[in-house]
């Protein structure tokens, strides 16, 4: 069995050595390359969230098994999701992702750039999610990605079971919202739709759902 890089081995031993999480361990577990690096730095720089390391590997291994050629993404931010996504669909694969923001999918271009994956492999959209999404085709993709406004996830779960072909994976970032999701206290009205997303996505007889516990959740469901 091959060794694990110089580098990697420093990250398991500090998380192992400091007793901490086993987020923290599945995080350091495949170690990111420096494209992936810079677009952190720049989401940083932006105010922004990205998807943890294990997030997005976990993407990287949904796409690979969804055998995805058409991916849609509810908010780009600089590029983070965007490459672990495109790292796991076929070769001749194109994401589309979709961003209120110019300026981001401008890092997220070069970052996909930077990874490697040539031009034609992303489709840039700038604008509001729900103005975007009615112009994608129905049925037309193997996985949606939803990052985007917290309070519009209902809307996104209701176009993307539009968008996916049967068989196709939803997912959705950050749903457990920082542990406030199953908190009993009152809570702010994106946090109250992530509820009802979570009891919407449970109760449909379209999907088979999961909720995987990696970072802040990570929802996803296959519709039947």
């Amino acid at each position: 069995m091959q060794s694990p890089p110089d580098h990697q081995r420093g990250q398991e031993r500090v998380i192992t050595g400091n007793r901490q999480s086993s987020l923290a361990f599945a995080d350091a577990f495949v170690a990111e390359d420096e494209a992936l690096l810079w677009a952190r730095e720049r989401a940083r720089e932006s105010g922004l969230r990205p998807v943890s390391p294990a997030t997005g590997t976990t993407l990287a291994m949904l796409a690979a098994t969804a055998g995805a050629k058409a991916v849609a993404e509810i908010g780009t931010g600089t590029g983070v999701s965007g490459i672990h996504l495109l790292q796991g669909m076929r070769p001749d694969g194109v994401l589309t992702t979709v961003d209120p923001e110019p300026e981001r999918q401008q890092f997220a271009r070069e970052a996909l750039r930077a990874a490697g994956f040539a031009g034609n492999r992303a489709r840039f959209i700038p604008g509001r999610a729900l103005d975007v999404l009615p112009r994608l085709a129905d049925s037309g993709y193997d996985l949606v990605f939803c990052d985007g406004d917290r309070t519009e996830c209902l809307d996104y779960l209701a176009e993307s079971l539009r968008l996916l072909r049967p068989g196709g994976l939803v997912c959705f970032e950050g749903v457990l919202a920082d542990g406030r999701t199953v908190d009993s206290g009152p809570q702010p009205v994106e946090v109250v739709r992530q509820r009802e997303l979570l009891r919407a996505v449970r109760e449909s007889e379209e999907l088979l759902p999961a909720l995987l516990p990696t970072a802040d959740g990570l929802l996803c469901a296959v519709k039947r």
